[in-house]
């Protein structure tokens, strides 16, 4: 795997959006636990497109399909394996057709195998050595499935920040760990300049960040993980909706202007994206704000 300070461009880089939002956009049905991992055996077509169209809106960066993707969720150990496979797979594919971009594979939360939205809460009552063997396997099979680099996202307390970066360690990886913020701290409650000197501590975690939070959190958690570290900071928020794990939908009014993504650049953010409800277009913006190439758009 390759150091992430050395795959930047020399600007900060571009990651893709929501590949759920995008594919839901499509038409697929996302509404089973699975959610859009359930595509990547099934329909894997449908999310090779979908990288593409991030990488034609500016992305530097594609991020896997693989969150949602675990021996648990699946119910079944040889699915999830060739699934985290088939991710890393497509993704390659999309970078390559794209001049040789970068494949970060994703490494979602304990949580989100639950489909309860306790990756909203971090509750999960385990403890780090029990969280590190729940990782263990999918982060060995991504890493044999040769992407630049890991990214875990949505890591909502720091149990799971310490778990994560062991086993960074011991797979030999480097990766990004990116928590879910809410008010200043972690979803736990937990302290958010904490988790940034858990990750600055391990010579694995190649960058820190913020993912699947309010836009309105980003700008303050740049601030709290640049007094921590001086490693790559990535950020890639919601569209400013928020999740209702009851009703299943998204609530809110969503959008963030330029003038917050350059915000974020200029506060330290070494990798700009968005999460759910970002799609190719907001992307594209994201793109020309960070003054990345783009591909023109079809009349």
């Amino acid at each position: 795997m390759r150091d992430l300070a050395t795959l930047l461009p020399g600007r900060a880089a571009v990651l893709d959006g929501g590949l759920g939002t995008l594919l839901e956009a499509r038409g697929h049905d996302l509404t089973g636990q699975l959610w859009s991992a359930r595509l990547l055996l099934e329909e894997p077509d449908a999310v090779l497109d979908a990288h593409r169209e991030y990488f034609a809106a500016g992305a530097d960066v594609a991020i896997t399909g693989s969150y949602q993707v675990s021996a648990d969720g699946m119910g079944d150990a040889t699915a999830a394996d060739r699934a985290l496979r088939r991710s890393v797979e497509l993704a390659r594919r999309a970078a390559d057709e794209a001049g040789g971009r970068i494949v970060a594979a994703s490494v979602g939360p304990y949580g989100a195998a639950l489909a309860d939205g306790s990756e909203y809460r971090g509750d999960y009552g385990l403890t780090v050595a029990e969280l590190r063997a729940w990782h263990r396997d999918r982060i060995r099979t991504l890493v044999d499935a040769g992407p630049d680099l890991l990214a875990a996202e949505t890591i909502p307390c720091l149990a799971e920040v310490e778990a994560i970066a062991a086993e960074f360690e011991d797979a030999g990886a480097q990766g990004w760990i990116s928590v879910t913020v809410n008010l200043r701290d972690l979803r736990s409650g937990e302290s958010l300049r904490e988790a940034g000197v858990i990750a600055d501590a391990s010579d694995a975690v190649a960058g820190v960040g913020i993912n699947c939070s309010h836009p309105a959190e980003v700008l303050r958690g740049i601030r709290a993980l640049r007094e921590v570290t001086a490693k790559p900071i990535v950020v890639y928020p919601n569209s400013g909706e928020h999740w209702d794990a009851r009703s299943r939908s998204w609530r809110g009014e969503p959008g963030f202007p330029d003038e917050l993504v350059t915000a974020w650049r200029d506060a330290g953010a070494s990798l700009v994206g968005g999460c759910c409800r970002v799609g190719p277009e907001e992307i594209r913006r994201i793109a020309g704000a960070l003054g990345a190439e783009v591909t023109p758009t079809r009349s």
